[in-house]
């Protein structure tokens, strides 16, 4: 029986995750699945997360609970994001090693990389120049998630790795109207425009950058498959110092050309005009996949069937996606 604890379970990718080990358990494998709510367990608080890894002691942890948000949360509360994810990691990452976890799959963020990366982004780009300004915070937090995944092989011997997924999307997201990711803040805004019969929609910035999506389940299975992988496979595939691994889907499109595939997607006919003088961000972000690919996964969601599916979510959680 292995005992299985997914820390963030109620977001949209532990959510997504604790869905598939529960489908796996159904089916008759041997799990037991370990969740806590922030209520009962704050992972920003040491002495809790110490205490909780001591009483249940897992055999596997999966840590995707994090602080996250879109352009204007990430300018707005920097202080925030670098600290609360890098609590999080320090306090999961050191009691899971020392309540006996051998192994750990730690979920970062393609905003690890620099700005100017070339594009597809390789893994080796880590470190090799200067952040995107509007959350360099919480990317910092995230490439130290790596570092201490890194560090503990290396000094301990034990199995932690990293996932790095590009913007994900899908059932369970974030509809803020402030704090939300681009697609979930296309979704509700294009749906509003039809419900009050609005006739133009104006998007953030110029339209141009580019945007890799992946939907959640898709990143769900790829980080199981990634978790399962036997460590002579993971390590011949990785490097001790450079051992994460992109989670993508391979292929970008435009804000501008995202925004009209929502649009169609909810029956919005009016204009759709950009705002310049709102912040692009990175004008390019799409993911080297191909060091998964050689391993034997790849995402199997089209954007067009993910957007049309997390929109009929959205629409059957109206009220709670909307506070």
């Amino acid at each position: 029986m292995r005992r299985i604890y997914i820390a963030g379970h109620r977001g949209m990718v532990g959510g997504a995750i604790l869905r598939r080990l529960q489908a796996r358990k159904k089916a008759g494998e041997a799990l037991e699945l370990l969740t806590r709510t922030r209520a009962e367990l704050d992972l920003t608080d040491q002495a809790q997360v110490r205490a909780f890894m001591q009483a249940e002691r897992p055999d596997v942890v999966i840590l995707a609970a994090a602080k996250v948000g879109g352009i204007h949360a990430n300018n707005t509360y920097p202080a925030d994001f670098i600290h609360e994810n890098l609590m999080i990691e320090c306090n999961v990452i050191h009691q899971a090693f020392a309540a006996g976890v051998t192994r750990l799959l730690q979920l970062g963020s393609s905003c690890i990389y620099p700005r100017a990366a070339a594009q597809p982004m390789r893994e080796d780009a880590l470190l090799t120049g200067p952040l995107e300004p509007t959350n360099e915070p919480y990317a910092i937090a995230k490439i130290a998630g790596i570092k201490l995944c890194e560090s503990y092989n290396r000094q301990h011997g034990t199995d932690y790795r990293s996932v790095m997924p590009t913007n994900l999307y899908g059932p369970g997201d974030n509809f803020h109207p402030e704090n939300s990711h681009v697609l979930p803040a296309l979704i509700r805004r294009f749906q509003e425009a039809v419900e009050q019969g609005a006739d133009s929609v104006t998007i953030w910035g110029t339209g141009q950058p580019r945007r890799e999506f992946l939907h959640v389940d898709d990143m769900a299975e790829a980080s199981l498959f990634v978790l399962d992988l036997p460590k002579d496979q993971y390590d011949a595939n990785t490097e001790p110092m450079l051992s994460h691994i992109n989670v993508g889907s391979g292929s970008d499109i435009t804000i501008l050309e995202l925004a009209h595939l929502v649009a169609r997607t909810v029956g919005f006919r009016g204009d759709i005009s950009t705002d310049p003088s709102k912040p692009d961000g990175t004008m390019r972000k799409l993911m080297d996949v191909s060091r998964l690919a050689q391993m034997g996964w790849r995402a199997r969601i089209p954007l067009e069937e993910g957007v049309r599916d997390t929109w009929r979510w959205y629409l059957d959680h109206h009220e709670t996606a909307r506070s």
